[in-house]
């Protein structure tokens, strides 16, 4: 099952896509709320409503279908936002291209960071200060939506708290980002301005053919699913999720050790192996000093896609009405 948010007459509204259609879940069942954080409020009574308006759909019963309507991101208005850091090889590799070791606690246990959660983007244009696009990146991941309240949950149940899988991208600053993580405190500004989700949520049970062998010593379903981006057409980066070295019932794990979980929380994976132009463009100088380095432009067309979670294409945009501010510009002492 697909479910998605869209906005007509701007309203936003919670509805299932099936079969390159949208309808509205309030209209098929009244008992379904028509936004996405009271419908995941609701937990898995009206997860099973969905459910059932979407076996109606299979047989043949006929709704009424949208027509006009603005794609937004499938949970616009998330409890929290948080990003893991699960795949080695890009923790690895961005780590040799600065010629520094390997993080020997990588390997102990998953870590993530809290991330502006009223940020969230979907779909679309994507609109950007001028400081944004120095050194403009994107980040290929795939996030969970948290689909019931908990707290102290174990790894070995944590599966069953996930409401859905999505296409995420951490859009990053990298000259806002670098610079305040000098003083060790961070990501901050260069990353809170813009997190792409979307373009739907999808529900575990979909991606049961795609389920993987979990790697050893680990615990919790892994799945086999490519993953690619493209830039103006052209794929720069490839990699699959099976490659997480952190399932993501492990990073749940830490992230409800002594605290509540709950129902509409998103959590990214961390950026698979070569996923990102920081890491992509580390290689390349390392291998030809005369490489040349790749950074998202106004206008980029990017577009992110993923085994059985579809396709999530965005246009990077300058923000001509806010008027050139930059907060570069703002440093003392330089």
């Amino acid at each position: 099952m697909k479910l998605v948010s869209y906005k007509t007459d701007g309203y936003e509204h919670l509805g299932i896509y099936y079969k390159g259609h949208i309808y509205n879940l309030n209209s098929c069942d009244k008992q379904i709320p028509d936004n996405m954080r009271d419908f995941l409020a609701g937990e898995a009574p009206l997860m099973k409503r969905a459910a059932d308006v979407h076996q109606q759909l299979e047989q043949g019963k006929l709704y009424k279908e949208e027509v006009f309507y603005e794609l937004i991101a499938p949970v616009p208005h998330p409890t929290s936002c948080r990003d893991g850091y699960a795949f080695r090889q890009h923790v690895a590799t961005a780590r040799r291209n600065r010629k520094v070791d390997m993080i020997a606690e990588f390997d102990q246990f998953p870590i993530f960071y809290f991330t502006n959660h009223n940020a969230i983007v979907g779909p679309g244009d994507v609109k950007l200060m001028p400081d944004h696009f120095k050194r403009l990146d994107f980040e290929l991941e795939i996030a969970v939506v948290i689909g019931k309240k908990g707290r102290n949950i174990t790894a070995a149940e944590a599966d069953d708290y996930i409401a859905g899988f999505t296409i995420m991208n951490d859009l990053s600053a990298r000259t806002l980002q670098m610079e305040e993580m000098k003083l060790n405190l961070g990501p901050a500004k260069g990353k809170d301005f813009a997190t792409v989700i979307g373009p739907w949520l999808v529900t575990p049970d979909e991606l049961a053919p795609f389920l993987s062998t979990t790697k050893q010593g680990h615990t919790g379903k892994s799945y086999d699913l490519q993953m690619t981006c493209k830039v103006n057409g052209k794929q720069v980066s490839a990699g699959n999720a099976k490659d997480m070295d952190w399932t993501f019932a492990e990073i749940i794990e830490r992230c409800a050790y002594g605290a509540d979980i709950l129902p509409g929380d998103v959590i990214g994976s961390g950026t698979v192996g070569t996923g990102c132009f920081l890491e992509l463009n580390g290689t390349g100088q390392l291998n030809d000093p005369d490489y040349p380095v790749q950074w998202l432009q106004p206008m980029d067309q990017v577009e992110l896609e993923i085994t059985g979670l579809g396709s999530l294409q965005n246009v990077m945009v300058l923000d001509k009405d806010a008027g050139g501010f930059s907060l570069l510009a703002l440093k003392k002492n330089v």
